[in-house]
C-alpha cells in the first residue's frame, strides 16, 4: 500500500476509533500520577503549586471554549461528522472560527486534554502527550481533508491555502455565516464540561488517597463541580 493510501487508512480508522483517544489519556495519566504523588519530594507551597490545578482547569476550559464557539456557529452535517457509513458534509466550513484555523474542534480537544496530562504534575508525560497527540490527530485530518478535497475540489483547496490546519491565523477572518446557536451547544458540549470536572476530581481524589495512604472522602470543589456539572446532563 502507498504512504498516501496507508495514511489515509489509518486516518479512517483513527476518525472512527476517536473517542477511546481520552481513556489511554485517562489511565497512562493516573498511573503516572500516582507514581509522582508516591515519590514526590516535598517542597514549600509557593502561590503557583497552590493554583496549578486551577491553571490546568483554565487550559482545558480554553480547549472547551473553542470547541464551543465552533460548534455553535456551524449547521447540520458539515465537515468531519463521523457516521456509521463513514465522513459526512454537506457544507464546507469556511467562515468564522474556520476562516481562522481549519480544525477547531480539534485544536479545542488538544487543550481540553492537555489540561489532563499537566495535572499529572509530570513535564516528561505532558511533552508527551504533545507528540501522541501530534501523531493520532494528524493522520486523523489527514483523512478528513483528503475526503473534503474529493468532495468540494478546488473550493476546498482555495479555503485550505489561505488558513493554517491547526494555528490561528486572523489575517482572512470571515464573520460566522450561521448565528450562534446555545441550544446546539448544550446538546453537544454539556458532555465535555461534565468529563473535564470529573477527571479532575478523579485525580484530586486518587492523588489525595495516595498521600494520606487511607480513604477518606471529601466533598470539595472538584467533587461540587463535578455533580453540578452531571445535573446538565439531564437538561
Amino acid at each position: 500500500m502507498a504512504l498516501q493510501e496507508e495514511l489515509k487508512s489509518q486516518g479512517d480508522f483513527l476518525f472512527k476509533n476517536r473517542s477511546y483517544l481520552p481513556l489511554i489519556i485517562l489511565g497512562i495519566g493516573l498511573a503516572v500520577y500516582i507514581h509522582t504523588e508516591y515519590y514526590e519530594i516535598e517542597v514549600p507551597e509557593t502561590w503557583f503549586s497552590e493554583s496549578f490545578e486551577f491553571i490546568c482547569l483554565g487550559v482545558s476550559l480554553l480547549g472547551l471554549l473553542i470547541r464551543i464557539i465552533t460548534v455553535g456557529h456551524t449547521p447540520k452535517h458539515t465537515s468531519g461528522r463521523n457516521t456509521k457509513e463513514g465522513q459526512v458534509a454537506e457544507e464546507l466550513n469556511t467562515t468564522g472560527i474556520y476562516s481562522i484555523v481549519r480544525h477547531p474542534l480539534y485544536l479545542g480537544n488538544f487543550f481540553m486534554w492537555l489540561g489532563v496530562a499537566m495535572l499529572t504534575e509530570n513535564v516528561w508525560f505532558s511533552i508527551a502527550f504533545v507528540f501522541f497527540y501530534a501523531f493520532y490527530y494528524e493522520r486523523i485530518m489527514y483523512a478528513e481533508e483528503s475526503f473534503l478535497r474529493n468532495k468540494f475540489g478546488q473550493v476546498y483547496l482555495d479555503w485550505a491555502e489561505n488558513v493554517p490546519a491547526f494555528l490561528l491565523s486572523f489575517r482572512n477572518y470571515k464573520k460566522a455565516k450561521y448565528p450562534f446557536s446555545i441550544k446546539k451547544v448544550l446538546k453537544k458540549e454539556k458532555n465535555g464540561l461534565c468529563a473535564i470536572f470529573l477527571l479532575f476530581w478523579v485525580f484530586d481524589f486518587v492523588g489525595d488517597l495516595v498521600e494520606e495512604e487511607h480513604f477518606e472522602f471529601e466533598m470539595g470543589f472538584w467533587f461540587y463541580g463535578a455533580i453540578l456539572t452531571l445535573s446538565l446532563i439531564h437538561i
